[in-house]
């Protein structure tokens, strides 16, 4: 299959994501919105349907951006993420327990989704700069190492330990594909997570939710934890074949959160287990097509970004599915290009972007090489 047809596929993946997310919104916000926005139910959507523009005006932007062109500015960029993290550590309001949005009058934004591209750029040409060395600790592995666990540190504090891991994860992940020991990456993990561990448990806002998430795991249904009850209860409610979009009953304020980290649930309930199915797949595909847009990436710049960025986006789906049916904590990640909200699916659709031009970029290189072929041929 072709670059351009990988792109195409990518693009239209992610337009499907948007519009089954726009629709879910809709029913899923319908009843809070006209509770809190005076009868009006389409309040929350319509806000929810400004920032899918803007996402996918972010996508089309970012198609056509050379790639190359962030290796210059990307140290700048992660250092402004790293200010922006500790103003929101410093002023940013406690909501429910955790502090990770800065309110700029005219819009919210919450740094800590930008972190995840602006260090995922960065990382992907700290490698590629050192890849001669990144296999000795001191010259090579720790460069960005410092700026990964300075990343995952500010998110973490906020307290906002879900993302932080994503983060880490990812991150690490990209490392390891780089070239960098596997026993730096295990010692470097081993050593962040314990003390991670110990943070995590001083933090209130973490400790209750993890505290929740054990204590749930010795009652039969978890009925210790009212918002995975309910999600689970909107999951088994919609069957093989879901009871029809637009007609969920626990979004009528049964379940908090279901426009946004919680929507997941709201699909199995409006589309069934096979609409549910067919949404992770689509994630599936969105990163195979990320891994061989990688494989095929013009540079080692482009495969560790290309790699990334989809393995990030394919991770904060599984880990948001797996929170929805109780397997793990509960934290605030976002389904991706579906949950309600504007930084979330704004810098996701930037990072699809990012893919379709690494892949655009080696599809002209790959058409030089062939008329250069030809031309020598003859």
């Amino acid at each position: 299959m072709s670059l351009k047809s990988l792109a195409r596929i990518l693009i239209a993946a992610v337009i499907l994501l948007m519009i089954i997310g726009s629709a879910l919104v809709l029913s899923a916000s319908s009843t809070y919105s006209a509770l809190k926005f005076h009868n009006n139910f389409y309040h929350m959507f319509l806000s929810h349907l400004v920032k899918v523009l803007i996402a996918f005006g972010a996508l089309i932007l970012f198609s056509v951006v050379p790639y190359d062109l962030y290796k210059k500015f990307s140290k700048k960029a992660v250092i402004l993420i790293a200010g922006l993290l500790f103003v929101t550590f410093v002023m940013a309001t406690a909501v429910k327990g955790a502090a990770r949005w800065l309110n700029f009058g005219l819009f919210t934004m919450q740094p800590s989704e930008i972190a995840k591209l602006f260090l995922m750029i960065h990382v992907a040409y700290l490698i590629e700069n050192k890849k001669t060395e990144l296999s000795d600790y001191q010259k090579g592995f720790l460069y960005p190492v410092f700026w990964i666990l300075a990343i995952a540190g500010l998110v973490f504090v906020q307290p906002n330990v879900s993302t932080s891991i994503i983060i880490t994860t990812a991150a690490f992940s990209v490392l390891f594909i780089g070239g960098a020991k596997l026993k730096h990456i295990i010692l470097t993990l081993g050593v962040a997570g314990s003390a991670a561990a110990v943070f995590a448990m001083i933090f209130r806002h973490s400790r209750e939710r993890i505290l929740t998430f054990v204590h749930s795991l010795g009652h039969k249904g978890g009925e210790i934890n009212l918002q995975v009850t309910q999600a689970k209860i909107a999951l088994g409610s919609g069957g093989i074949f879901g009871i029809g979009l637009g007609q969920s009953r626990q979004s009528d304020l049964f379940l908090p959160e279901s426009y946004g980290d919680f929507i997941f649930s709201v699909l199995g309930e409006e589309l069934g287990f096979f609409g549910a199915i067919a949404v992770l797949l689509l994630y599936i595909v969105i990163f195979l097509i990320g891994v061989l847009i990688a494989k095929k990436a013009k540079d080692q710049y482009g495969q560790l970004l290309a790699f990334g960025l989809s393995f990030m986006i394919i991770l904060s789906a599984f880990i948001n599915a797996a929170v929805v049916t109780g397997l793990f904590p509960t934290t605030g990640i976002p389904l991706p290009f579906i949950s309600y909200g504007g930084t979330s699916i704004i810098l996701m659709c930037a990072s699809a972007g990012i893919l379709v031009n690494i892949a655009l970029s080696a599809h002209k290189v790959q058409e030089i090489k062939l008329k250069d072929a030809r031309e020598t041929g003859k």
